[in-house]
């Protein structure tokens, strides 16, 4: 094992590698969220259909 890190400064450099090691093997990770992203955008637009839907029916109740 190193050196132990002694201020703030050094306890974040020490963890950079680290870091920079995880971020190389997140390719996947990333590629699962894009696929859930064009699920969550169809979700997101029956939602607003429904919403929309239910706005317009409120309205012609309320003005007829």
């Amino acid at each position: 094992m190193g050196m132990k890190p002694k201020t703030t400064r050094e306890h974040i450099l020490s963890l950079y590698g680290h870091i920079s090691g995880v971020k190389k093997n997140l390719s996947h990770v990333h590629q699962d969220v894009e696929k859930l992203g064009g699920k969550i955008d169809k979700f997101y637009w029956v939602l607003l259909t429904v919403a929309g839907t239910a706005v317009v029916f409120v309205l012609d109740k309320v003005f007829t």
